[in-house]
């Protein structure tokens, strides 16, 4: 996509200087989880992620492009199906370098309207496989959660009396774009607790106190694996909410995995134990 060529852009489009309010307004979306409430708008920055976000129902309020640098990326076509009806404003290198993460290598990034979404939202499927969070802090833990989550093709990842907004600009660059492709809302434990309850599911919390191992936890019907935060773990509230406990063997001096590790393995747990279970239902590449 050659942006030139699918925009018809004028001087009003373009911007050169950092002053610019656009560019201010940009820098403060991505800065202020304040700002992205008060707005309701938050930012969203490389090409695969534009797509992955436009394909998942957002709306982009305004695309900003660096032809220079857009113009060389392969997957840039992507882009023009889903942005034809955008206002669309141009950068300049200089001012692109300046307002976007990763510099040169992606030459889009947009504004895209908030859209909240409830536990009532989530659409499940019979024994559903689904991931829940509590109090996660780290924007980068969850991302590389929700790539897992992509990856093993869970059903929901719920989010619990979180402490990073689901649309900290951190957390949308390290799950590249799966915040968009897995059912992902935020709610509290006990919202949660009474939602798993109320559909039967399964509630398997990892903690290394009172726990079986992990591979012995039946994760073939509907299954939510709930982790804590890695310094202090789950509350009680999750652990008296459990229909079992299960751990992940330690068998080196330190006691714990970063929290995006263990879930992987669960997550994939539950792919293998179902796999076995129904062998020609999953598509070997």
């Amino acid at each position: 996509m050659h942006v030139n060529e699918q925009k018809d852009m004028t001087s009003d489009n373009l911007i050169s200087s950092l002053q610019n309010p656009k560019v201010k307004k940009l820098a403060a979306l991505q800065q202020k989880s304040s700002e992205r409430r008060r707005e309701h708008l938050f930012v969203v920055e490389g090409v695969r992620e534009l797509i992955h976000c436009v394909r998942a129902g957002y709306e982009i309020e305004a695309l900003f492009c660096c032809p220079e640098i857009l113009n060389r990326n392969p997957e840039a076509s992507g882009l023009t199906t889903v942005t034809q009806h955008v206002p669309t404003y141009e950068v300049t290198k200089a001012v692109y370098e300046k307002i976007a993460y990763r510099g040169t290598t992606e030459g889009a990034l947009a504004e895209i309207k908030v859209r909240n979404k409830s536990l009532t939202d989530l659409q499940l499927p019979d024994n559903p496989m689904i991931v829940v969070l509590e109090s996660v802090e780290k924007p980068g833990n969850l991302g590389a959660v929700l790539r897992s989550a992509d990856a093993s093709k869970v059903d929901a990842v719920i989010v619990c009396d979180p402490l990073t907004d689901l649309f900290n600009p951190n957390l949308i660059r390290s799950s590249i774009g799966a915040i968009f492709t897995v059912p992902t809302v935020a709610c509290s434990s006990e919202e949660c607790i009474a939602f798993l309850k109320a559909r039967q599911i399964k509630i398997l919390t990892a903690q290394l106190q009172d726990s079986d191992l992990y591979y012995n936890a039946d994760m073939r019907r509907g299954t939510a694996i709930v982790m804590g935060t890695e310094s202090t773990g789950l509350t009680n509230v999750w652990r008296k909410a459990a229909d079992a406990h299960i751990r992940i063997p330690m068998l080196g001096q330190l006691d714990s995995l970063n929290v995006s590790v263990s879930a992987a393995i669960l997550m994939f747990e539950a792919v293998r134990q179902r796999n076995d279970a129904h062998p020609h239902s999953m598509k070997h590449q």
